[in-house]
């Protein structure tokens, strides 16, 4: 899996950025963005423990992971569009329903790993241990970029190099059957926490007040790339 989002239109012609903002409005979107950021990480695990409870999940974990090409395609597509919702200037419904869309989508994709997780390991610590990887590494490249107030905007270019290469990378595995092997998922791993750099950089120097559900979306993504790549090297090693 790879961040589905590119160079993005954060609509700030006209306007101001969060960091030209005045200090109360920059700490009010600031916890507006993290705490939706929480809700739809929430709203992930609850998804995850309904849909395992589903009868038949094994059966529906591999036809999933069957058919990844086009789990992936209709991924890809939910997750652009459910971006140009959450940047929606006029209607705040939209945006909530982007970011929805955009967890329930990510709830899908995850279930044939996550199965792999809870059921082919037989280890109770690979969730939790992921988990715990996956937020120590979240709230200490968060804290170098709020702390440091530097602008790390200019990754973008680089990092949609990058991206695109990862994905051509998994399409070419997929069509020709090889493995991408543990270290592809350690380089994965250094991609999204250069993404969660670049993706905090931007909430405060390229989203304008108002726009804390992107904000919140975009997070999300690179938090989710993440754990999807800590999981996979856990579950490698098991």
């Amino acid at each position: 899996m790879t961040s589905p989002f590119g160079d993005q239109n954060y609509g700030v012609e006209g306007g101001y950025t969060v960091a030209e903002a005045s200090g109360e409005a920059r700490t009010k979107f600031l916890h507006e963005t993290y705490q939706h950021l929480g809700f739809a990480i929430c709203g992930f695990m609850i998804l995850e423990i309904l849909l395992f409870r589903v009868p038949g999940i094994e059966g529906i974990a591999r036809a999933l992971a069957g058919n990844w090409f086009l789990v992936l395609a209709g991924y890809m597509g939910i997750s652009w569009l459910a971006q140009r919702w959450a940047l929606s200037s006029t209607s705040l419904g939209m945006q909530y329903a982007g970011l929805a869309a955009f967890v329930a989508a990510e709830a899908v994709v995850f279930l044939p790993l996550l199965y792999v997780a809870v059921y082919k390991t037989r280890d109770p610590n690979v969730l939790p241990t992921a988990g715990l990887i996956t937020a120590i590494t979240f709230g200490g490249l968060t804290a170098l970029v709020l702390l440091s107030k530097k602008d790390f905007t200019f990754m973008g270019g680089a990092l949609r190099v990058a991206g695109f290469a990862s994905l051509g990378l998994i399409l070419a595995s997929m069509l020709f059957g090889f493995s991408l092997g543990v270290f592809f998922a350690f380089a994965m791993v250094v991609f999204a926490g250069g993404s969660i750099v670049y993706e905090t950089s931007n909430v405060l120097h390229r989203y304008r007040p108002g726009q804390h559900v992107a904000a919140s979306l975009a997070l999300f993504a690179s938090v989710a790339l993440l754990f999807w790549y800590v999981l996979r090297i856990l579950t490698s090693r098991r």
